[in-house]
């Protein structure tokens, strides 16, 4: 502490020394502070306490764990996989019908036929009742009705894609079926916006022909030579499944018989009178 002479002249202070060690960073008593070599030191000198100088104690100091950053779960993008998923299904699907339609359409024929579920094979079933394509004037008695092969007149039923209004007559028919033609045969009170859906598949399109018949046990009924399936209405799938697979192919006579020059009348007698055709 200092001690001064009341009213004597100004004297700088006396320090007296305690005995006591300077406080770590502070400069000793009576150092002056501004001084040039008083100061810290060097730009780089560190305080009694380890810091750079001008620092919080702590602030990025040794001692104190590293925040560790958060990261921020997100969801998945559900959208986009969904539809990538969808989209892969798809193609499977698409590929996987175009395998199964290849290996249906290498399939023989036969085959393809019996595999329609409902059809009726009278090649197997009956041989000899299909066997038979002789010419046969006047009225044919056929054990299956409609017909599916067996006599039949000289003279075929046009088939070129014809629609009948009315009924034609059997004999005619058959020929045409021998021909490789495929018959569709509807009861006569088949609702009109069906048979405008059968009219539909048949018309203008060649060895394909359309008519009423009197007596169905079901409402349509397809003749091909040698085969039959019946059916409820013109949507079933199986109507074109049938002819697609029998149209031409179940031709007696091969693919070149003619279904043009036929007779164009309706009714249920043969015309024996009609001119005969070369073939078949």
């Amino acid at each position: 502490m200092s001690i001064s002479t009341p009213g004597g002249p100004e004297r700088r202070p006396t320090v007296v020394s305690t005995g006591k060690k300077p406080a770590a960073g502070r400069p000793a008593a009576g150092a002056k502070s501004g001084s040039g070599d008083a100061k810290s030191g060097s730009a780089g000198a560190k305080s009694a306490s380890g810091n750079p100088k001008g620092s919080r104690p702590g602030a990025g100091g040794k001692g104190r764990k590293p925040i560790t950053p958060v990261k921020v779960s997100q969801g998945r993008a559900w959208g986009p996989i969904a539809l990538f998923t969808a989209v892969g299904l798809l193609a499977v699907s698409i590929l996987g019908y175009g395998a199964w339609a290849t290996f249906q359409g290498a399939k023989p024929w036969e085959d393809r036929a019996d595999a329609i579920d409902g059809i009726v094979n009278f090649r197997k079933q009956d041989k000899e009742l299909v066997t038979g394509g002789n010419h046969k004037a006047g009225p044919v008695t056929y054990e299956v009705l409609p017909p599916v092969g067996g006599p039949h007149n000289a003279s075929w039923q046009n088939c070129m894609g014809d629609v009948y209004a009315a009924p034609i007559a059997n004999e005619h028919a058959v020929h045409s079926l021998e021909h490789g033609t495929v018959w569709i045969t509807y009861r006569p009170d088949l609702p009109a916006d069906q048979v405008a859906k059968l009219t539909e598949k048949v018309q203008g399109k060649e060895k394909l022909m359309l008519s009423p018949f009197e007596g169905l046990d079901k409402p349509i009924s397809l003749q091909a030579w040698g085969y039959q399936l019946k059916v409820d209405n013109p949507d079933d799938s199986r109507v074109d499944e049938f002819i697609q697979t029998l149209r031409v192919n179940a031709s007696v006579e091969g693919p070149t018989a003619l279904c043009s020059q036929g007779i164009t009348a309706t009714g249920t007698t043969p015309r024996d009178d009609a001119p005969q055709m070369p073939q078949g």
